[in-house]
């Protein structure tokens, strides 16, 4: 499949959009992150958030 064709959506850390993976293909409905990097951060901001309640 050409790359134009594959669905893509935002990271939800830093908002650059990324494309469907193979790897991701039974769970592309919960991939939030486009990196590792993003997906640590995200953690780290769910545990900043939970500390602040």
């Amino acid at each position: 499949m050409p790359n134009k064709q594959l669905p893509s959506k935002p990271c939800v850390v830093c908002g650059r959009p990324f494309s469907w993976r193979k790897k991701w293909e039974r769970d592309w409905e919960n991939v939030k992150y486009c990196s590792k990097k993003c997906a640590a951060e995200g953690a780290r901001q769910a545990r900043a958030e939970k500390r602040k309640i």
